[in-house]
């Protein structure tokens, strides 16, 4: 009698397997810990520098420095401002081509401005948006980022 017969009313419980639950888990944490540290850049896919990948896919385009008058005529303040434009390297020509128009609309955006919208360090965030998004008007697309390179009140 090796064979226990169940008794009337009782269930036999099955077996647990928890060592395919635990691997299961491990697997999963390794992969998501891996999947993050390669999508981060803690993990290279080759063994160039991350600045060689980013280089290849972009270009920049420098635009003309500018002094814009800010304010009143009692309270005259000078901007300086220059900037440079990421864009897709086969936009780069398009976009030179049209650098009369992008400094045009870019000018009279800055002229446009009170001091109160140049005091608050914090408004260089909201001023850069809207400048970028002029520019992309102007350009018609392929503009990633405007880079602001310099942004003085004198």
């Amino acid at each position: 009698m090796a064979e226990e017969e169940a008794v009337e009313g009782e269930e036999v419980a099955p077996k647990k397997k928890s060592g395919g639950l635990i691997v299961g888990l491990v697997l999963a944490l390794v992969g998501g810990g891996g999947g993050f540290a390669y999508t981060s850049g803690m993990l290279s896919s080759g063994g160039g520098s991350d600045l060689e990948l980013i280089g290849d896919d972009m270009a920049f385009v420098p635009v003309e420095p500018m002094t814009v008058s800010i304010g009143d005529v009692s309270n005259r303040r000078f901007l300086r401002f220059r900037a440079e434009l990421e864009v897709d390297p086969v936009k780069k020509s398009d976009v030179e081509k049209v650098m009369p128009r992008v400094v045009d609309v870019l000018n009279t955006y800055l002229q446009s401005l009170s001091m109160a919208d140049v005091e608050d360090p914090s408004s260089l965030l909201t001023l850069r948006a809207q400048m970028r998004r002029r520019v992309e008007l102007v350009v018609g697309g392929g503009v990633h980022d405007l880079l602001v390179m310099e942004f003085v009140v004198n």
